[in-house]
């Protein structure tokens, strides 16, 4: 009965960080198009800016994931990396965006992700 509950507890801190990061991730994703709009920025900008907000976005939860499990918080930052991404990779294709470019900024985007989680379980 115990490890039921450890393991609903877990689900339900990993959606609450999840939450919080694509809430941050929405948040920045208008602050770059309003930058977009006012600023005409190039394309390459964007994209990097875009790259920047994942990795915060990662950083950001993989950090409150970090602080509520307490034990481990390194797999668990890099855990919420990589759903993060699946949500992400999810959304994208489901409404028939994908990755654009080659399968390289998939696996990119994957790496960012997870890297930015893991380092913000180890910070935390």
């Amino acid at each position: 009965m115990e490890k039921g509950k450890a393991c609903q507890d877990a689900a339900v801190r990993m959606v609450k960080a999840l939450l919080a990061a694509y809430i941050v991730t929405g948040l920045l994703l208008l602050l770059l198009a309003f930058l977009l709009y006012k600023l005409q920025l190039a394309e390459s900008i964007v994209n990097v800016g875009i790259i920047a907000i994942y990795v915060i976005a990662c950083f950001l939860g993989g950090f409150l994931e970090g602080k509520m499990m307490k034990t481990r918080k390194f797999i668990w930052g890099g855990a919420f990396g990589l759903l993060y991404f699946a949500v992400l990779a999810i959304i994208s294709l489901a409404v028939g965006q994908g990755f654009s470019g080659t399968s390289s900024n998939f696996v990119t985007t994957l790496i960012l992700c997870m890297a930015g989680g893991t380092l913000g379980g180890m910070v935390s």
